[in-house]
């Protein structure tokens, strides 16, 4: 709605490419990504299996409910699946034991965790993986060619890898390298 009134020239942060590739004009995918479970590290969780008769939480509308759309007999499995608003709510709930898991995109887990300094942990078995692109009112070719060019070159002499090692601890780029 935003992009169509032109009140913004683009959708950039984390906005998952997946299952929206026709909806927008993109730019080449600049980064990976992947739906992953952050769990207590001493809750004895280690697999998706493990996650049967647990409480599992996911921010609504996020990529993270629509793969778990995706995987309705997982989601059967849980005790119960509670969407909230935010993962600031959602880490609160983890650490005082009110969900089990949290439902998430890999690179904010990482972050959370991080920031938190807490004892979570991120389960090797990912739901999904997808990639990350910044997204133009469809048929916006020329802004989405400008966009790219710049990408290309901070990828060329190595800005996006300072940037991402700055704020991730490593590269999770992905323009200029093979995929």
């Amino acid at each position: 709605m935003e992009l169509a009134s032109g009140n913004i020239d683009c959708v950039w942060n984390g906005f998952t490419m997946n299952k929206r590739e026709d909806l927008y004009t993109w730019t080449e995918p600049y980064m990976k990504n992947a739906q992953v479970f952050v769990v207590r590290k001493n809750s004895g969780i280690k697999t998706l299996s493990d996650l049967a008769g647990k409480v599992v939480t996911v921010q609504i509308e996020s990529s993270a409910e629509a793969a778990l759309a995706d995987e309705p007999d997982l989601v059967k499995s849980f005790k119960s699946y509670i969407k909230t608003a935010d993962y600031n709510t959602a880490f609160m709930d983890l650490e005082s034991g009110a969900v089990d898991a949290i439902v998430m995109d890999v690179i904010v887990a990482n972050y959370q965790i991080e920031q938190r300094k807490a004892d979570f942990v991120i389960l090797d078995e990912v739901l999904s993986e997808e990639v990350y692109g910044v997204g133009f009112l469809k048929g916006n070719t020329e802004l989405r060619d400008q966009v790219q060019k710049q990408l290309e070159a901070m990828a060329k002499d190595g800005t996006m890898e300072k940037i991402s090692k700055k704020w991730f601890g490593k590269d999770v780029t992905i323009i200029g390298k093979e995929n």
